[in-house]
């Protein structure tokens, strides 16, 4: 696979990584499925999608476990990225970022990862009670302590059209430029998909121009950017999609125009070519420093995946996909 490169460190990954969250966490059947998502990770491992992305929250805490039955064997292969503080409760989720338990999470991340170090180590959000400054600056000293080699910030959830899209990356950058007086920031995790560009404004360029690496949350729309999802066929109640928007019926219905460009695109490459690889070729092509983290817990969707940075957009290909009409419905 093709690799690319996240920060001034130029730690070289895979153009593809791996969202681990659906392993445990957030969609349908997740808690069943953990043989098989062991051995969808050790798939990615194998074609080169060396980016496992994870969370403590992610469970919570189950999905870290995961990664270290993998990890104990293969920690050499693998590019370990995970965050902290979110704090799951009975009703909601909280942000912490207080320097000591900070310094408490990273610990028990390490533990349940089975590694001695995490290569990139994210803020999952700002606790709005501290200075985002004194949570970074524990982050640092994780890194000095060589816990850590990389740090990043997250800036995925809040979530709208593309004005509060935009709000949400003019906040991130606020925040990056704080954070960046500190310690320097190696890499930006956010939502880029053809039905939520918003971070292409402001937060892409960005990024860019500072050689930070561009970790494309959702590329694939949670799912919908597949094709793989039947307008009106309903969600388990554990899924997050159950509940959101754009997943209504009308609304999955409203949106079919843009998998029909996908597939359009994608037959014109060869009948082995997939909508979802279509999608993830032009998040690749936003460029260089971008990493593309669809999240999967099947081998089969990983393998897929992962064929995506081989296939080569054309002009034509993207100019179909720039008049693809806009995504219908909130994206709260």
């Amino acid at each position: 696979m093709e690799r690319r490169t996240i920060g001034a460190g130029a730690l070289a990954v895979g153009a593809v990584g791996l969202g681990c969250m659906p392993m445990s966490w957030a969609y349908s059947g997740s808690r069943q499925r953990g043989e098989e998502s062991v051995r969808a990770v050790h798939a990615a491992l194998d074609l080169g999608a060396t980016l496992l992305d994870t969370a403590d929250m992610y469970g919570p805490f189950t999905n870290e476990l995961l990664l270290g039955r993998v990890l104990k064997e293969r920690r050499a292969d693998a590019f370990v990225s995970t965050k902290v503080g979110l704090l799951v409760g009975e009703q909601h989720i909280v942000a912490n970022g207080r320097p000591g338990y900070v310094r408490r999470a990273c610990d028990a991340s390490l533990r349940r990862l089975q590694t001695d170090v995490i290569d990139l180590y994210q803020l999952h959000r700002a606790d709005p009670e501290v200075p985002v400054e004194e949570t970074w600056g524990a982050m640092a000293e994780l890194v000095q302590a060589g816990k850590v080699r990389t740090l990043g910030l997250c800036a995925v959830g809040a979530r709208g059209g593309r004005r509060s899209g935009s709000g949400l990356h003019d906040a991130t950058i606020r925040q990056l430029e704080r954070v960046q007086q500190v310690f320097p920031v190696s890499a930006v995790e956010a939502e880029l998909s053809l039905w939520s560009a918003e971070a292409l404004d402001a937060l892409l360029p960005w990024c860019e121009a500072r050689g930070v690496g561009f970790l494309a949350a959702m590329p694939l729309g949670n799912g919908f950017l597949t094709g793989t999802l039947t307008p009106g066929e309903g969600f388990e109640p554990d899924d997050l999609r159950a509940r959101h928007p754009r997943f209504t019926a009308e609304m999955m219905a409203a949106n079919q125009p843009i998998v029909a460009g996908l597939r359009r695109i994608a037959r014109r490459h060869g009948e082995q070519v997939t909508a979802a690889q279509v999608a993830l070729a032009w998040v690749l092509g936003q460029g260089r420093h971008v990493i593309a983290v669809p999240g999967a817990k099947r081998e089969r969707w990983v393998r897929e995946n992962a064929a995506a940075p081989a296939l080569r957009l054309t002009e034509h290909d993207l100019r179909t996909l720039t008049g693809l009409p806009t995504a219908q419905g909130s994206w709260d």
